[in-house]
């Protein structure tokens, strides 16, 4: 009797174990691409989804009505020439970025709110004051501009003719930190096809339960 009852549990047990397994997939990126290798401060560091379907965005992306002013909801299109990009296309310019130093991807939050939520694994953190000349001094925007953005300077003009691709995001739709140093570099001059923007910024990103890293 008792080998009939363990004949019937496997036959009935079996195809539930099967089912289960069956019902558990992947949280791939895309559907072919389960994660891409980054580099960040001169590491590996694969950027994939958080394959926990259970997990919760971050109660700091969670709010839906934030003050407005200053929180307001930002236009898809933040100035003319300037492409607005999403999660792929960022991912992709971060690959790249591995390997081409004219690409960088620019974090432009200030206060502490890099230190909360961390950064996109292959971004710089420049704090949108130091790009802006009611916040920082002249000779000191002009270093970013060459050092890390590799414009060149001569007398009062700028050549952006090797300058750099700059990528910018801050915390998302309703956050104007990386609107306003796109703004302020067009101001400089800097070309339009030269800036990109990730609108969708850190709230979208953790959304999609994308790596993120501690800020430094």
């Amino acid at each position: 009797m008792r080998a009939n009852l363990a004949v019937l549990f496997c036959l009935f047990a079996s195809p539930s174990v099967s089912l289960a397994s069956e019902s558990i997939k992947p949280v791939n990126i895309t559907q072919d691409l389960p994660g891409v290798e980054v580099m960040h401060h001169g590491k590996k560091v694969i950027i994939e989804r958080n394959p926990d379907p259970d997990n919760m965005v971050d109660p700091d992306y969670s709010l839906t009505s934030r003050p407005c002013p200053p929180y307001c909801i930002q236009p898809m299109q933040i100035a003319p020439g300037v492409e607005t990009i999403g999660e792929l296309e960022v991912i992709q310019y971060l690959k790249r970025a591995a390997t081409d130093n004219s690409i960088l991807v620019i974090d432009s939050r200030d206060g502490d709110w890099p230190l909360r939520s961390g950064i996109i694994p292959g971004a710089i953190r420049i704090p949108w004051t130091e790009l802006h000349p009611g916040h920082n001094e002249p000779d000191k925007i002009a270093d970013i501009l060459a050092l890390r953005f590799g414009a060149a300077r001569s007398g009062v003009l700028w050549n952006f003719e090797n300058a750099r691709t700059l990528i910018f995001y801050c915390n998302g739709p309703w956050c104007g930190q990386s609107p306003t140093n796109i703004k302020q570099l067009l101001a400089y001059g800097y070309p339009a096809y030269k800036l990109k923007w990730y609108r969708g910024g850190m709230q979208d990103w953790k959304v999609l339960g994308l790596t993120t890293v501690p800020a430094k």
